[in-house]
């Protein structure tokens, strides 16, 4: 099918979608938000889609997971914050670092160290660090599960290997 007139289509179902949104967020500007999240989707993986099958059915199914992933993410990091929330300032000083040049150069070495890693690992590993499940990657990536898991792993030792220079100053044991 050709990519236009199958955009096309994903768009005419844009006033079905935002009542099927409606009913996940109970959030007009929500509902508005994952329609449109569900909308750049659907035509980013266009090519996945297959001729013939129920095109609603397909972009209901892209709502819904995008909402359960959206919901997944927020909740993580609600718990995060909600946790961390009787803290007192000592807490904080005790933990925060004295030397703003110091995080700088970290964060610099960090940086560096992910833009060397190639797009096959850089991928699939920022992915998992933002939270998503293997399964979830795998399914984005139309990759298998394996490769996912290697990958990360993959990226995880070249990480390591290129910010070795941290480990004993954090206490990090390889």
């Amino acid at each position: 099918m050709n990519n236009i007139i199958l955009n096309n289509q994903i768009c005419d179902h844009k006033s079905s979608l935002e009542m099927f949104a409606q009913r996940f967020t109970q959030n007009y500007d929500d509902a508005a938000d994952l329609v449109q999240d569900t909308i750049i989707k659907a035509i980013r993986y266009s090519y996945l889609y297959k001729e013939g099958t129920n095109l609603k059915g397909w972009l209901y199914t892209i709502m819904k997971n995008t909402f359960i992933n959206s919901y997944r993410r927020n909740s993580v990091r609600q718990n995060v914050i909600e946790t961390h929330e009787d803290l007192n300032s000592f807490h904080m000083l005790k933990g925060a670092s004295g030397n703003l040049g110091e995080n700088q150069m970290v964060s610099e070495d960090l940086d560096k160290a992910l833009n060397q890693l190639s797009p096959e690992y850089y991928i699939p590993f920022i992915k998992f660090f933002e939270g998503f499940k293997y399964h979830e990657i795998a399914e984005e990536l139309n990759i298998p599960l394996g490769t996912v898991k290697t990958r990360i792993h993959v990226a995880r030792q070249l990480l390591k290997s290129s910010l070795k220079m941290y480990s004993e100053q954090y206490g990090i044991k390889n």
